[in-house]
């Protein structure tokens, strides 16, 4: 709430001889923010929490069935002329504490307005609880007497020498999984297969249950009550959570910073002792109930409950760090006030900062906390709706209805009815009007340069990959791999002690078919055409052993460089027929090849003046020109390169059935360009880069729309 605000306000006489004071029960907590004192109204039984500034207390404070708000708020002003809240900002106050059922009427008909200001905040609840169809909370029981007879068992780990334990087993975890990095990467692959899933949502269930009573055992430490634990749909998978707002009445800022952290705490400590479990144990149930902990009670907490853009733990932590309270609400009444002071011409807008550091704090955290909200929830519609189709457009309807049509109908209510806008309504809706019409032509009619990327490989215009015709032994390496070599050069030498003895084997069989044909032709001219058979045979045989044991000797087939990495390992190595020795490489010409996704595919064959150009991995600085672009015709299944796959750390799906990592996960378009100017860059057969396709301009509005069809057509075939 604003500290003063208009000193008059033209709705002031709707309560001014209104005899209001607060509910009898509502406690009262001091709190420090900055070195400024705030006051914490608790209404201990709905265990909601409010806070005020002292001047707007003092107000509070004096409210009686005995005087009027005028009466009081004139007392107020006499007192504190240069602090006293004005007429707007009581307005403000009474109507925030009346909805926060905090307020009490002394006329009969109270107990019924009371009752009628539950039902609606009930009914406002239950709405909120609907528009978070995927955090939807569940609560089951209350904790409190439990937490009360345990605590001083538990709570003797909350202080000092517990956290030096912490610290210590946590650091000691740490040594032992950066000792078994490799181990525990190599884990991961496993971590979201259908066998272990059962098994990782269990682990979770347990996690998330000891998180929770972190952060209740933790709060019933520093006075606070716990009255709430349930289960919270999370994406319609239930994990525990827990209510402990009453932390909100601390005077430490860093009791409540404990709290908010506490739950981080226990899953870090959880993780470490689980560490220690699966560097202990082998193979087994134990085994992987150990590694499973250790995922969720680490990686997930610092993914997502330390992240503060979402109203998880990292957002309470980050909200008392920086002593703004109720920091997601005060960041959006801000940026409403941006919007109506600035664009509508509001002069009785005031923003909820008193300093520039908190202007620039909720600025920055309303923007990016909205955009990264949207990100988020569109990942998990997405998510939900590869696995289940119906419950996907199911929320997407429910998240399209609270998020959309309803913000946009409160909007236009807001635009007709609101008492702010009575002196500049018509330039408020004149604003909005120009604004949408203005983003709309800028979207459909601005054009913006319009490209795409795209992953691919240098490759040789002419080469040849060197196998050999001839199992054998590794002899000799003849050539020097990195040399220029020339057609029909030795490369490498085999040697086949068995060869040897095959050829000198079919030798004598053909001496002695050949006597044999002889004493026919003298003296059995019956079988002499069968002799002549078998003679043709073994010559036949004599000639496939001579030729074999002339590929003993690998020979270049065409002029070129000789690149084989690692061919001196192979020397006494037994090769098969047809093993891959390296490649010849004609380095007189090269050309880029590009694999295009399908969803860009469309824009490339769309334009015939489009250009490109490749900037290789190792050295983006220097732009690679290229020549005519060539579009191969039909869908590719084959990576020219194993690089470009996800196997080899590329950005291409590949099958995962293909040993090679050479087969596309989806069909692809091969885009092939001759390079013509490399001089200032090392062109090598093989070597990775990524091509960028400028295909003129297009607005943004086409574009975007174009993409969401294609996502709804790729994805679910609509």
């Amino acid at each position: 709430m604003a500290e003063t605000g208009q000193t008059f306000s033209e709705s002031w006489y709707r309560i001014a001889n209104q005899r209001i004071s607060l509910r009898h029960g509502v406690k009262v907590t001091r709190q420090n923010f900055r070195g400024e004192r705030w006051y914490v109204l608790e209404d201990p039984f709905s265990n909601q929490f409010f806070r005020v500034r002292p001047p707007a207390y003092e107000f509070v404070a004096r409210l009686s069935p005995e005087r009027t708000v005028q009466e009081v708020w004139q007392e107020c002003l006499e007192r504190f002329p240069d602090e006293a809240p004005g007429q707007e900002a009581v307005i403000q106050l009474l109507s925030q504490l009346y909805h926060a059922n905090l307020l009490q009427y002394d006329f009969a008909t109270d107990s019924a307005q009371l009752f009628e200001r539950y039902k609606k905040r009930r009914q406002r609840e239950t709405t909120a609880r609907l528009q978070q169809v995927m955090f939807m909370r569940i609560p089951l029981f209350d904790p409190d007497a439990f937490l009360v007879r345990t605590l001083p068992l538990v709570g003797k780990l909350i202080s000092p020498i517990g956290a030096v334990l912490w610290s210590i087993v946590v650091l000691a975890a740490i040594k032992v999984g950066l000792d078994n990095f490799a181990a525990l990467k190599d884990n991961t692959e496993a971590v979201l297969s259908p066998a272990n899933i059962p098994l990782l949502y269990a682990c979770m269930v347990i996690v998330k249950t000891l998180h929770e009573f972190g952060h209740a055992y933790f709060c019933r430490k520093f006075g606070g009550e716990v009255h709430t634990m349930g289960v919270m749909l999370l994406i319609f998978t239930p994990v525990p959570y827990m209510d402990a707002t009453s932390s909100w009445s601390f005077r430490s800022r860093t009791q409540r910073i404990l709290v908010g952290g506490a739950g981080m705490i226990v899953e870090i400590f959880i993780a470490a002792i689980a560490m220690f479990v699966w560097a202990k144990t082998g193979q087994g149930t134990l085994h992987s109930i150990a590694y499973n902990i250790v995922f969720i009670a680490s990686v997930s907490t610092i993914i997502f409950n330390i992240n503060p853009l979402l109203r998880f733990d990292g957002y309470y932590m980050l909200s008392d760090a920086l002593d703004i309270p109720n920091l997601h609400q005060r960041a959006g009444a801000h940026l409403r006030h941006l919007v109506e002071h600035y664009l509508f011409g509001v002069q009785k807008s005031f923003s909820p900062t008193t300093s520039r550091r908190e202007k620039t704090w909720l600025t920055v955290f309303g923007i990016s906390s909205n955009i990264y909200r949207v990100i988020v929830f569109a990942g998990i519609l997405l998510f939900i709706a590869d696995k289940f189709l119906l419950i996907g457009i199911v929320m997407a309807a429910v998240c399209a209805v609270s998020w959309v049509v309803v913000p946009l109908v409160k909007f236009v209510q807001y635009l007709a009815a609101s008492p702010k806008l009575e002196r500049t309504r018509p330039r408020a809706i004149g604003v909005t009007l120009a604004f949408v019409s203005v983003l709309l032509i800028f979207l459909q009619l601005v054009p913006f340069p319009n490209h795409f990327r795209a992953p691919g490989v240098v490759e040789a215009r002419q080469w040849t990959q060197v196998v050999n015709d001839a199992s054998g032994n590794v002899k000799t390496i003849l050539a020097k791999p990195g040399s220029q070599v020339t057609q029909g050069e030795p490369l490498v030498e085999l040697q086949n002690p068995e060869l040897d003895l095959q050829l000198a084997a079919a030798r004598a069989n053909h001496a002695e078919v050949e006597a044999r044909w002889r004493f026919a032709m003298q003296s059995d001219i019956a079988s002499l055409k069968p002799m002549e058979s078998r003679l043709q045979s073994a010559l036949k045989r004599i000639k496939y052993l001579e030729d074999e044991k002339a590929n003993l000797i690998v020979r270049a087939r065409q002029s070129g460089i000789w690149v084989a990495p690692g061919i001196q390992d192979y020397r006494g190595r037994w090769l098969a027929r047809g093993t891959p020795l390296g490649l010849l490489i004609d380095p007189s010409g090269f050309e880029f090849t590009a694999t295009v996704r399908q969803d860009d595919a469309d824009r490339l064959f769309a334009r015939e003046d489009t250009t490109a150009e490749v900037r290789l991995y190792g050295e983006v600085d220097t732009v690679v020109r290229l020549g005519k672009l060539r579009v191969i015709p039909g869908e590719q299944h084959t990576l020219p390169s194993a690089a470009l796959g996800w196997g080899s750390g590329g950005e291409m799906a590949v099958a995962m059935d293909d040993p090679q990592g050479k087969r596309a996960a989806e069909p692809f378009f091969a885009v092939v360009a001759p390079i013509e100017g490399g001089e200032d860059v090392a062109l090598l057969h093989g070597r990775t880069g990524k091509i960028r396709f400028n295909i003129g301009s297009e607005p943004l509005l086409p574009r975007w729309i174009r993409r969401f069809r294609q996502l709804l057509q790729k994805r679910y075939q609509i």
